[in-house]
């Protein structure tokens, strides 16, 4: 079921979908299904509900839920009452949604019981809660049962969509601002993969954040795009999830790695994963480990690579003849990626210089894409977006090999300069995670005086084996150059993660490091 060249608005695939395929499930959630005709009423209902507010188009609806048919009827219904829906994590602490109400300047809140009390002090003007009355709100079903049906959005193409707030796993999140063509055209280009993610007949678990741009777009959005099912999972639990999958017979999965490693560790998954024709991880690198253990029952891993401000997908290793260990593939049809250099220029082989990390064929660089799905900048006046030529500069580094095929290595604001020789933090990292009594493991820069900056450890440890600071360190002397290797090593109980895996760095000590 291709999406037609006038469908101008991501919800729009709704009704497009019930249309098409009026009785198909559209989403189940545990014992609960509904239909694409059921989904496609109530979003309309509450569309008309939305727009009976003294509301503006291109106001910023916050929705503050876990994955849940709440979640998916209040994001579609914004749009097609003409509003930008602002997912954002429901578990968030009152700093942080405070911050972020204010920021977007949010006219309606749908959020949790929870989140209104975290939310009190905060001036928005319509508050509703999902699933029933609260003392500092109206019901959320006011909103269907006061209104109509049969709307019809009047944004789309170069008008704001969604607003997606960045991880934050560096710095304080932004919101990139992504259009209705942005989300519209990197459906399209993963649609010309061969397999496609999603397809008519696909069963779609729907268990990352629906508020992430991994769920949101690859998830949702294809689910609605083919008229398929998705299985939605409001919180992860790695045996529930393995049971949901093998209950509706999910055939498709999106996961990030320490879903994956859930799994494995649960045990046989040879009956759970039996109706599985595709798995996909992104967000974070992939061990090994996952990987072996679902080649053993028969399914490829495929791994991918993305941001918020790509909406999300860039590349993928369907893209590519086969996956390769630690390759995120090759960009989407229509995607053009190229690596430049410290000075902002193309990187070739005749230009580049050597370096221990190179590969046969380009060396690292930043890796600048360029394609009809990035986003138009940051909210709220679109700084920091593609450049007038179209590119945009990812800051992430990584290398190609000779088939061109793409390998990530960090993020060039995590790259940390030690007597001004580069240190990758993802390479200390591998090292100290090779360690039997390390479960985890995080590094940073932090100053030095002697050094201008040193590599600092953080490691979570295995249960029931130990190892020392000066053991660890150790350890890395036997595989790294002595200028990569931890001045320090901190054992610490867990390490920050945001809501897809990803250590929060930002959320580490930074204080400088004695010198060794």
């Amino acid at each position: 079921m291709a999406v037609s060249q006038d469908i101008r608005n991501i919800a729009d695939l709704v009704p497009r979908a019930a249309q098409a395929r009026p009785d198909h499930v559209a989403l189940r959630l545990g014992d609960t299904a509904l239909t694409w005709a059921a989904l496609a009423d109530r979003v309309d209902a509450v569309a008309s509900g939305l727009l009976a507010r003294a509301l503006t188009p291109g106001d910023r609806l916050v929705i503050a839920l876990p994955n849940g048919i709440d979640w998916v009827v209040g994001y579609f219904a914004a749009m097609r009452a003409d509003l930008v829906p602002v997912p954002v994590n429901p578990g968030y602490t009152e700093p942080e949604l405070a911050r972020l109400l204010g920021d977007c300047g949010a006219r309606i809140l749908l959020g949790t019981p929870a989140v209104h009390d975290a939310t009190a002090g905060v001036e928005v003007p319509h508050r509703f809660v999902a699933g029933g009355a609260h003392r500092l709100a109206r019901p959320y079903e006011e909103l269907a049962e006061s209104g109509g049906a049969g709307v019809a959005p009047s944004r789309g193409g170069e008008d704001l969509a969604v607003l997606l707030y960045t991880s934050g796993t560096s710095g304080r999140p932004r919101a990139a601002m992504l259009s209705h063509r942005a989300l519209l055209a990197n459906g399209a280009q993963m649609g010309r993969l061969d397999p496609a993610p999603v397809g008519v007949d696909d069963v779609v678990l729907l268990a990352l954040p629906l508020f992430h741009a991994f769920g949101l777009g690859p998830g949702l959005h294809e689910v609605a795009r083919y008229g398929a099912t998705g299985v939605l999972v409001p919180r992860f639990d790695a045996e529930a999830t393995l049971a949901e999958i093998q209950r509706y017979g999910v055939t498709t999965v999106l996961g990030v790695p320490a879903m994956f490693a859930s799994w494995v560790a649960h045990g046989d998954l040879a009956a759970p994963l039996r109706s599985v024709r595709l798995a996909v991880s992104g967000a974070a690198p992939l061990p090994p480990a996952p990987r072996t253990a679902l080649q053993d029952n028969g399914i490829t891993l495929h791994e991918g690579y993305g941001l918020t401000e790509a909406a999300p997908v860039v590349t993928s290793s369907l893209a590519a003849p086969a996956a390769k260990p630690g390759s995120v593939g090759r960009p989407l049809p229509g995607i053009e990626l190229r690596l430049v250099g410290a000075d902002g220029e193309p990187l070739t082989e005749a230009e580049s210089e050597a370096d221990e990390n190179a590969s046969p064929g380009t060396d690292p660089g930043e890796v600048v894409v360029r394609g009809d799905n990035l986003f138009s900048g940051y909210w709220p006046n679109g700084a920091d977006g593609p450049d007038p030529d179209g590119w945009w500069h990812t800051g992430d580094i990584g290398y190609l090999d000779a088939d061109g095929d793409l390998f990530l290595i960090d993020r060039v604001d995590e790259l940390i300069v030690v007597s001004g020789f580069n240190v990758y933090p993802r390479e200390v990292e591998a090292v100290l995670a090779a360690h039997p009594a390390v479960r985890e493991a995080a590094v940073i820069g932090v100053p030095h005086p002697m050094t201008g900056h040193a590599v600092r450890g953080y490691v979570v440890p295995e249960p029931g084996v130990a190892a020392t600071e000066e053991e660890l360190i150790a350890y890395c002397h036997r595989s790294l150059a002595h200028f990569k290797c931890p001045v320090a090593v901190d054992i610490v109980a867990r390490l920050p993660h945001s809501a897809t895996g990803k250590v929060r760095k930002a959320d580490l000590p930074h204080g400088a490091t004695p010198t060794a």
